[in-house]
């Protein structure tokens, strides 16, 4: 099972009615070498955009036009996935990725890489499920109002991989608490 913390920006709310920006993602490493990222940029789906959302990802709308064009992108990104993790039996009995999908809002950020994986591919490598690392911390601390993001080393700045290693930085610490985390 290989567990791959996720982090994307977007231009507004919601997946359809506007775009995703960009999308992060770095595997949870047993040896904590955080070395497996991926990075992608996406040329809008919409014509749609919200300024206030758009300026948190420091991107500009004129500068996302020129971004790859995200069917190639999710393709790239699919392709990573299976790459770095392992095999499992579906369902149905047919070969998938054994990956997991963990983020800090995985509310947010889940429903933009499954709306792009179904659009552009047809199916989610993760499937139906994810993770929400926040409510792992409170579990670990039986606590719902404690907060993960103090465990971070890496200053959290709206760029995915770099906020990815954050919260894998917070994984690490859970688990030096004694988290139990299979990995």
């Amino acid at each position: 099972m290989t567990w791959i913390m996720i982090d994307i920006e977007a231009d507004g709310a919601v997946p359809h009615l506007y775009s995703m920006v960009s999308l992060g993602a770095v595997v949870i490493d047993p040896e904590r070498k955080m070395d497996q990222t991926f990075y992608g940029r996406f040329k809008p789906i919409s014509d749609e955009w919200v300024p206030e959302a758009l300026a948190v990802s420091g991107h500009t709308r004129e500068g996302c036009m020129n971004f790859p064009d995200p069917e190639k992108e999710m393709v790239r990104f699919d392709n990573w996935v299976r790459e770095v993790s392992g095999t499992r039996r579906g369902r149905g009995g047919e070969e998938c990725p054994d990956a997991r999908f963990i983020s800090d809002n995985n509310g947010f950020d889940w429903q933009w890489v499954n709306y792009y994986f179904h659009r552009y591919l047809g199916e989610n490598p993760f499937g139906h499920s994810s993770t929400n690392l926040g409510s792992l911390y409170k579990g670990r601390v039986n606590s719902m109002f404690k907060n993960f993001k103090h465990l971070r080393k890496t200053k959290y700045t709206h760029h995915p991989v770099q906020d990815c290693i954050g919260n894998c930085e917070a994984v690490y610490a859970m688990m030096d608490q004694g988290f139990s985390f299979k990995l």
